[in-house]
């Protein structure tokens, strides 16, 4: 043993030529047992345990005692796994990864079906992906079929168990974005009360650190009075004072709509399968796991088991007969696939209504929907089936009909609007930007893909929150809201183009949006109390506006002081990149 087993950095400028000698003796014979490729410059412990099928190491990489190294392994350049971390499975590390020590990347899993013993279950594999110049905290546990993102950082403890972007700072079990690393820390000025929370990740001995800070209560009334003066004053305090209100008071939110036996909208409003998953977006939100109630456990198997074997969609409760791609069952697509996911779990079968849909068919459907009256019902089909379509790769491998959509979506764009249909000579343009939302969200957004005409399209989308009979000082509902702000936040990647109008329109939504929770009840759809089912605050106004509020602060660039960020239908990142080409 040597403090080059330790320490394997000092190896190159502080070796001996015996340390040399002994080195180049251990690497042949690892040569001799194992599926070798390294260059001269490496450094592998005799102490750790390398019984890989397969070993490849890019140059000044090393690996240090007690590490654990088995199957199929690459490393690029400028690599390390430090003392008694693991990689097993298939693991594939970028150029600069540095992984701290005791942590384990786990590249395979045990299926987990109830008819016999774990150890009796066959291995599966979907193996790990790790980017360029990635930083991966001690104690830190990455599950088999994680990719992470070039430039990204995992806090110390973390357990990864979804992909993590390119630039994204994360941590905690599960790991959730703290920030994007290219964006400065703010710290916002402290209130009366605090509470801060840190992340460290410590290959060797840095900090990344997450600070949320509790403004006073009068920060955020169900009036809105006190939030006004929040448009020239300190936003990120506001914003930090209303998170954690609302943490505070999620699980009286999620409790006042449990009957017992199934969530609600709201209380004595009819039991919906949307009502469930609302709970399980607004608890990981705020939570940061499954609703408190019932058991995970149980919400995964109402979830899985409302699924139709048959067309792999979801119907409503009480609905008879086939379901079919339309109303509720549609948006069941989005809901039920993201809660599952937020759970940890998939749909058990392929949505087989979107993949069974052939080229031609899906063409012939595209053109029978009403673009000219009904864009907003003809974009919300568009996102189901762009999330059908992704439901089948990402979870059962089955391609369908990807090209085929995307053919279509770019060849039908008006260039001198950016959108989708025609504007409503009676609701102007409310249909096409609503649609937009839809559309871009299930497609564009989900796949990662830039958007045709994005200048005209920020053009309409400006010109629509402009509409009086929509946007008012006291008017705006979640719907109308988002629809807007997604366009602009998801176009906003793209181009600057009136980038000052827009962040004057979102932080005067974002002032009235933060004045619309009601204590121990969360938000309402229309945001204004009052009777009747949109104005009494319930689950699916409540898991909208924390979107909605998190969006606008993103696009102000002030969403770090929530403390929150959307992993489900509204999650940032896309789901999958789509690289075109079968």
């Amino acid at each position: 043993m040597t403090e080059f087993d330790f320490c394997p950095w000092l190896f190159w400028d502080q070796a001996s030529e015996e340390d040399r000698r002994a080195q180049a003796e251990h690497v042949a014979e690892l040569r001799g047992r194992t599926e070798l490729e390294v260059p001269e410059k490496v450094f592998i412990s005799p102490l750790a345990a390398v019984y890989a099928d397969r070993l490849r190491m890019g140059e000044r990489s090393y690996i240090a005692a007690h590490a654990y190294v088995t199957d199929d392994v690459v490393m690029g350049d400028d690599c390390t796994l430090n003392p008694y971390s693991v990689a097993r499975g298939r693991v594939v590390l970028g150029d600069g990864v540095r992984v701290g020590a005791h942590t384990s990347l786990l590249g395979f899993n045990h299926s987990a079906a109830p008819d016999r013993p774990v150890f009796r279950q066959p291995i599966t594999s979907k193996g790990i992906r790790i980017g360029n110049d990635v930083w991966i905290g001690s104690h830190v546990v990455v599950l088999d079929g994680v990719t992470i993102g070039d430039h990204a950082v995992i806090g110390a403890g973390s357990v990864v168990t979804k992909d993590v972007p390119a630039w994204a700072m994360v941590a905690g079990n599960p790991a959730r974005p703290l920030r994007d690393r290219r964006t400065p820390r703010r710290t916002p000025r402290r209130a009366t009360h605090h509470t801060t929370s840190s992340a460290t990740s410590a290959a060797t001995s840095a900090t990344v650190t997450s600070v949320t800070v509790t403004a006073s209560a009068t920060g955020a009334t169900d009036s809105g009075g006190g939030a006004q003066g929040a448009v020239g004053g300190d936003l990120a305090r506001l914003l930090s004072g209303f998170a954690d209100r609302a943490r505070d008071q999620a699980e009286a939110v999620l409790r006042r709509c449990w009957t017992g036996e199934r969530y609600v909208d709201r209380p004595e409003a009819e039991p919906t399968v949307r009502a469930w998953c609302d709970a399980v977006e607004i608890a990981d939100l705020l939570l940061g796991g499954p609703p408190p109630i019932p058991a995970r456990e149980e919400i995964v198997a109402f979830l899985r088991d409302r699924q139709d074997p048959a067309t792999g969609l979801v119907p409503e409760l009480g609905a008879t007969g086939s379901p079919a791609l339309d109303g509720a069952t549609a948006y069941h697509v989005l809901c039920v696939g993201y809660a599952l996911d937020l759970l940890g779990t998939r749909f058990e079968h392929p949505v087989h209504a979107v993949a069974s849909l052939g080229s031609q068919e899906l063409i012939a459907a595209l053109d029978a929907l009403d673009w000219t009256r009904q864009a907003w019902t003809a974009g919300s089909w568009v996102d189901a089936v762009g999330t059908g379509l992704y439901r089948n790769l990402a979870d059962f491998g089955l391609r369908g009909e990807i090209e085929t959509l995307y053919g279509w979506l770019l060849t039908r764009c008006f260039q001198a609007h950016g959108m989708w249909g025609e504007p409503d000579p009676d609701a102007g343009l409310l249909q096409i930007v609503n649609g937009f939302y839809r559309l871009t969200r299930g497609t564009f957004a989900q796949f990662g893909m830039p958007l045709p005409y994005p200048e005209r399209a920020i053009d309409t989308v400006l010109a629509q929150a402009r509409d009086p009979r929509y946007f008012r000082p006291d008017a705006g509902n979640a719907c109308n809201v988002l629809d807007v702000i997604h366009p602009l936040w998801l176009l906003g990647r793209q181009t600057p183009y009136r980038r000052a109008e827009g962040e004057a329109w979102a932080r005067e939504r974002l002032v009235r949006a933060l004045g619309g929770w009601h204590d121990g009840e969360g938000f309402s759809f229309e945001l204004t109390r009052g009777s009747g089912p949109t104005r009494t605050p319930g689950l699916q106004g409540t898991e909208m506006w924390l979107a909605i509020i998190w969006l606008l602060a993103d696009y102000l660039g002030v969403s770090d002081a929530l403390g929150y960020r959307p992993r489900g239908i509204h999650r940032p990142e896309p789901a999958i990149r789509f690289a075109g080409g079968r």
